[in-house]
């Protein structure tokens, strides 16, 4: 990425928020790719991260050499994870491109650093996800309706709820982590919305904790 994207600190067009959301329940439940104007962004590919690849995506571990890959701690049998080179970037990335973009993993085609402004969800400035946390930071959403509104404050809710009952990380991802959680906020924030009898507007309510599991293994169950 040449392009301002890369060395600037100005602010990034989000896109309006309740379409992004929207769009962003879809990527997480299968129905689509996140369509993220990255502009060349690579800090997701270079920041220690693990990459999740499960048994049914064959075409990618095909081209995936096997001695990168090692079983996916907590996860069943055939789920491996990809891991990092010494400078932290994924040993797929090469001369600063995915040289296995139309084959990446389904986690890959399905993130979105937006989803941590979204949430509210702060990455560590100087942690290995630093380059992501600039990233992150630059992202802004444009709220032109009410629905916007709500739809960010379910998000953010979610996020305060989930950081509050971290139990239900156990139940759900394993692993109490910032991306598990500003993830799964975006997935169930429309638990947090309730409408208003007298006046029918929407408005933010927190569910039971039980609740939250049920839909979790409602979703895990669908996929």
């Amino acid at each position: 990425m040449g392009d301002e994207h890369e060395g600037g600190d100005g602010p990034l067009a989000a896109g309006d928020f309740a379409s992004w959301v929207g769009e962003m329940q879809g990527a997480i439940g299968g129905e689509h790719e996140s369509r993220v104007p990255c502009a060349g962004c690579t800090a997701c590919c270079t920041s220690s991260q693990f990459v999740h690849i499960e048994p049914d995506e064959t075409d990618t571990l095909a081209h995936i050499p096997a001695e990168l890959l090692f079983p996916a701690p907590h996860r069943p049998r055939g789920h491996v994870l990809l891991g990092y080179d010494e400078r932290g970037h994924c040993p797929m990335l090469v001369d600063n491109a995915c040289s296995i973009y139309e084959r990446r993993p389904r986690t890959c085609r399905v993130y979105d650093c937006r989803i941590f402004p979204a949430a509210g969800v702060e990455l560590e400035p100087d942690g290995d996800q630093a380059l992501i946390a600039q990233r992150a930071r630059r992202w802004v959403f444009g709220f032109p309706t009410p629905d916007d509104h709500i739809r960010s404050e379910a998000v953010r809710a979610a996020a305060t709820f989930l950081r509050d009952n971290p139990e239900l990380f156990a139940d759900a991802v394993g692993a109490p982590n910032a991306t598990a959680r500003a993830v799964l906020a975006a997935e169930l924030h429309h638990l947090f919305l309730r409408s208003d009898e007298a006046t029918g507007a929407m408005t933010i309510g927190a569910p039971s904790p039980d609740a939250v599991r049920v839909e979790l293994a409602r979703r895990r169950g669908r996929r």
